[in-house]
């Protein structure tokens, strides 16, 4: 297809040395990267140059080093901000992962509870109602399972169709006029839909209630832009979009951070403190206490840099001709049923399957020999597996630097588990 020429994946690989790899006496077909992607030598390099030319801490010294380490986890935030179109670099918040990012916001709202002085926004309790759907990560269920259960709210869900879709009908009925907040994954990672916003944000704003998303699996892999998204806050995290571990970021609207209490004290996220009182700082180092994942923000910062020079339109691109690739090779394998949309329409190259008789941990091995890396299991969305009725699947995922070969290679093998296991 003419879209994914604007790629060179060849060039792309090149830059990541782990994809040279041998598994025993085969070649490495990394398909995993929905749970962790690679990082190219630039990323790398990015955090090598850091530690070993100016590491220190930030924010603490007027000496060279200490102004460099500044420097660099500012203008880290700076990209980020960047690539996603948020308005200031200010609503940037640099956090572990996407889980904590998520659960910094749930604790928002808990610890509001508490303030007679906090914003009406996050106050929760009775009566009031909190929005997920039914195919959310454990990341984006519960916290808010939990935040239902200490402030006496109510949970409540949009479902999914047989096809891997939201069930959209269902949208007025669900979130009411007693919904505070909505909170649902942009695309899935297990069926590998990408979820419409419209209609859902269009209906939270009739409430008044709150909206965002987890972008972890969109971030990486589709343009986004949080200003037309038309949404509160996302979530995202740096090492699946070609970053380290240990970073990643919880971005909110302005005037949200500036009314959220903090979820973590400490160290450099206030702005004076006596013994009888603490002013905070204002957003992000509000919610940033303690040293910061400097050389990790380094790392984030390169792999935007990486993303943004490859293009993201053209990311998109390739990986729908993955999608619709893989789909349609997978349809050949006797005894195999794709769990989520069987299309390559509104959908990312995250493919999850069944394998008639066998169990996916031992199709996994049996790819593994193969020297093909996939994820088995329930990929901490055991809600989604109950709902199409399965105990785990195996999900093979493509990134930039995944080929048709690659596929074919996974198509074959899945042969060879069908040879073992009769």
């Amino acid at each position: 297809m003419e879209a994914a020429s604007k790629l060179d994946v060849e060039s792309i690989r090149a830059d990541f040395p782990i994809l040279r790899r041998m598994i025993g006496d085969k070649p490495l077909a990394y398909l995993d990267s929905a749970a962790t992607s690679q990082k190219p030598v630039q990323v790398v390099e990015a955090m090598r140059r850091f530690t070993d030319h100016s590491n220190a801490n930030i924010s603490r010294s007027v000496h060279t080093l200490g102004s460099e380490a500044t420097e660099a986890y500012e203008g880290a935030r700076a990209k980020v901000a960047a690539f996603i179109g948020a308005p200031s670099p200010d609503e940037v918040v640099f956090t572990k992962n996407s889980t904590e990012a998520i659960n910094l916001l749930a604790y928002a709202f808990q610890n509001a509870a508490f303030d007679p002085s906090a914003d009406p926004r996050f106050k929760l309790g009775p009566g009031d109602e909190i929005v997920v759907t039914e195919m959310e990560h454990h990341a984006n269920l519960i916290p808010w399972q939990q935040l239902a259960l200490r402030t006496g709210a109510t949970l409540k869900w949009i479902g999914v169709t047989d096809h891997g879709r939201l069930d959209l009908g269902c949208v007025p009925e669900v979130i009411t006029e007693r919904c505070k907040v909505v909170s649902f994954t942009a695309v899935s990672n297990l069926l590998g839909t990408v979820n419409p916003t419209s209609q859902i944000t269009a209906r939270a704003r009739e409430v008044g209630a709150l909206v965002g998303l987890d972008a972890s699996q969109s971030v990486p892999h589709i343009p986004v832009d949080v200003t037309e998204l038309g949404v509160d806050f996302i979530a995202f995290t740096g090492h699946k979009m070609l970053g380290p571990t240990g970073i990643g970021v919880l971005w909110a609207k302005a005037d949200l951070l500036d009314a959220m209490p903090p979820f973590l004290t400490g160290g450099s996220m206030i702005k004076t403190v006596t013994m009888e009182k603490t002013v905070f700082a204002p957003a992000p180092a509000k919610f940033e206490a303690g040293t910061p994942p400097i050389a990790e923000a380094v790392g984030l910062a390169a792999a935007v840099d990486y993303l943004d020079k490859l293009g993201m339109e053209n990311v998109r691109n390739h990986e729908k001709e993955l999608a619709g690739y893989m789909l349609e090779q997978l349809e050949t394998v006797d005894g195999l049923e794709v769990v989520g949309p069987r299309v390559p329409i509104g959908r990312s190259a995250t493919v999850s399957f069944t394998f008639e008789g066998v169990h996916p941990h031992d199709v996994g091995q049996v790819l593994d020999a193969e020297g093909i890396a996939v994820r088995v299991g329930h990929h901490c969305a055991k809600p989604v597996c109950d709902r199409f009725g399965v105990n785990a699947t195996t999900r093979a995922s493509g990134y930039v630097y995944n080929t048709r070969e690659e596929i074919d290679r996974l198509v074959e093998a899945l042969g060879q588990v069908r040879k073992v296991f009769g």
